[in-house]
């Protein structure tokens, strides 16, 4: 039996990559799983941020192939993709009338960003739906306009280490 397009098809959890100090969430797979579209909601504390900051974050992935390492591992090199995040709690939530309306030159709530990683699958079988029920880890290399622009107008002060973000995920398919 098909599952419908509107079901999710795996459970995420990962930690950074600019999406959260934790952040969880639901994907859904099409094109024989070669392009994912994952929706997460992140999460970071008061004491790391200066404002409490929940995100919502949409990925799209690309990804072309996979290598068998054996019968129930399976590497997928590649994964690229563009994401987008909105932040609740930002500067401006802080204290309201601080700072003037257009004080910053970039929207401090979302982010445009692309992202490029790995995953690592250990295959588990089929479940009762025939869909297979394999769990992932992962990492995300990633930036965002806002890094991107930030280094361009300041090369000598920004490092490429300092415009890149690292995401360390776990993955589930159901």
């Amino acid at each position: 039996m098909e599952t419908p397009w509107y079901r999710p098809r795996h459970l995420i959890l990962q930690t950074a990559g600019g999406v959260g100090m934790v952040a969880g969430g639901v994907g859904y797979s099409f094109a024989k799983d070669k392009l994912e579209t994952d929706i997460l909601v992140g999460y970071v504390p008061k004491r790391y941020a200066g404002s409490t900051l929940s995100i919502a974050t949409a990925k799209f992935m690309y990804t072309p192939f996979a290598l068998p390492l054996g019968e129930k591992l399976r590497l997928h090199p590649l994964t690229v993709g563009p994401y987008l995040s909105y932040t609740h709690g930002t500067i401006n939530d802080e204290e309201r009338g601080q700072y003037t309306k257009d004080y910053y030159w970039f929207s401090s709530d979302t982010r445009v960003g692309f992202l490029a990683g790995s995953r690592l699958t250990y295959l588990r079988g089929t479940g009762a739906t025939g869909r297979p029920r394999n769990v992932s880890a992962y990492y995300e290399l990633g930036s965002n306009d806002l890094y991107l622009l930030s280094y361009y107008g300041n090369r000598r002060g920004l490092g490429i280490g300092d415009i890149l973000t690292l995401a360390l995920g776990l993955k589930a398919d159901f």
